[in-house]
């Protein structure tokens, strides 16, 4: 009960500094913005943008943090989670293979920069792509299996 009432305290805490640094955008004259764009963003803007990044950072290391916890906890989940990153990396090994790094030509008919034949970048930007089309597909799959299965039983 103790933590919960931390919790809640430091929740209040980070919505009152991102309420003010937010009212401080709106307390600036449309004159002044006009005038002195560059001096209101490091002074009203940049705050509230680097509060929301930091923000960011640790709800990610928090997320990450506690989900490794719970991970190491349940070594069943541990075993299934592993086990379903062991398909996707086969799953990008077939990406990979199935891409190609050919000469990518922009509209003028010219190379464009870093889509040279052989590039790493054009391998792994056709990796995405593969990669993207067969997750897809095995969405597609399950959601039509899902589909056909709902209708069976009704």
């Amino acid at each position: 009960m103790k933590s919960n009432k931390i919790l809640n305290i430091v929740i209040a805490g980070i919505a009152l500094i991102g309420g003010v640094l937010f009212i401080r955008i709106f307390m600036e004259d449309a004159q002044d913005i006009e005038d002195n764009i560059n001096d209101l963003q490091n002074t009203v803007v940049s705050p509230l943008i680097s509060f929301s990044t930091w923000l960011f950072y640790a709800a990610v290391a928090i997320t990450i943090g506690l989900s490794l916890v719970s991970l190491v906890r349940n070594p069943d989940n541990l075993k299934k989670t592993l086990g379903g990153l062991a398909i996707l990396g086969v799953l990008l090994l077939v990406a990979y293979f199935l891409s190609d790094s050919n000469v990518v030509y922009n509209a003028a008919g010219e190379i464009e920069a870093g889509g040279e034949e052989g590039s790493a970048v054009n391998r792994w930007v056709g990796t995405g792509i593969w990669y993207s089309f067969i997750l897809g597909a095995i969405a597609s799959l399950f959601f039509v299996w899902d589909l056909v299965k709902g209708l069976v039983k009704s």
